[in-house]
């Protein structure tokens, strides 16, 4: 696995999310903004891990899905642990328990993993197979 662009590519995705995720308070769609916000980043996601996936894949094509997800979910993560959580949770009134406990987080954490693992078996493996 190509470690620092597998972490280059999860950055990026990360801060797109956020800003999406930041940007959705910004149109008043649901009357939650909070469920609002959250369900513009579950869908975003898919997209941009896809997209990331299919930016990785370029440069390399051995490395299982499921670890290229899971370093990106957990670049994810980290990032969300030292910039999300302080800047835009803790000054709303939250924690950094109640945000890595939300059932939501570990929801897009599966929505990394299983994008990616999809596109590897979508694009990467089935390409692999043919030319055995």
């Amino acid at each position: 696995m190509k470690i620092v662009r597998a972490i280059g590519i999860g950055t990026v995705i990360w801060a797109l999310g956020v800003s999406f995720y930041s940007l959705s308070f910004l149109i008043s769609i649901l009357e939650d903004a909070q469920q609002q916000a959250n369900l513009a980043l579950f869908v975003i996601v898919m997209p941009l891990v896809w997209f990331g996936s299919k930016f990785y894949y370029k440069k390399d094509n051995r490395t299982h899905g499921y670890w290229i997800g899971q370093t990106f979910f957990l670049v994810a993560a980290t990032l969300d642990a030292l910039i999300t959580v302080p800047f835009l949770v803790i000054p709303n009134g939250g924690n950094h328990y109640d945000f890595f406990t939300d059932m939501g987080f570990w929801l897009i954490g599966l929505e990394f993993i299983a994008t990616t693992t999809l596109y590897w078996y979508a694009r990467v493996y089935t390409k692999s197979r043919k030319s055995v």
